[in-house]
């Protein structure tokens, strides 16, 4: 489906619901995820289905996943980088008072 179109030796190591996952340094997350055949980055909120990046340029937003612990974040505007701990986002976002999610 997609190739790299410069390859590099450059690598990075992050989590992704636990399990480990190793990257080209420089890729945006969602590049990453789908290069290490992950699927599904969330799930719709009003029907529970599994979604995935779709535009991969952060229009859709379906590439939506919790990076270090903050929700909403769009994998396909991030890159990746050592050590990111990475979650699939289940259900709406949590709202926290004073904006500091």
């Amino acid at each position: 489906m997609l190739e790299r179109m410069r390859q590099t030796t450059d690598r990075v190591s992050f989590t992704f619901d636990g399990m480990a996952v190793e990257a080209a340094r420089g890729d945006t997350l969602a590049a990453a995820l789908l290069a290490a055949g992950i699927e599904t980055f969330r799930e719709s909120v009003v029907g529970g289905e599994p979604r995935a990046p779709y535009c991969l340029m952060g229009v859709c937003f379906e590439c939506l996943v919790t990076i270090d612990g903050i929700q909403n974040r769009q994998s396909c505007l991030v890159e990746v980088h050592e050590g990111m701990v990475v979650t699939s986002q289940q259900g709406a976002r949590t709202i926290v008072k004073g904006g500091s999610q």
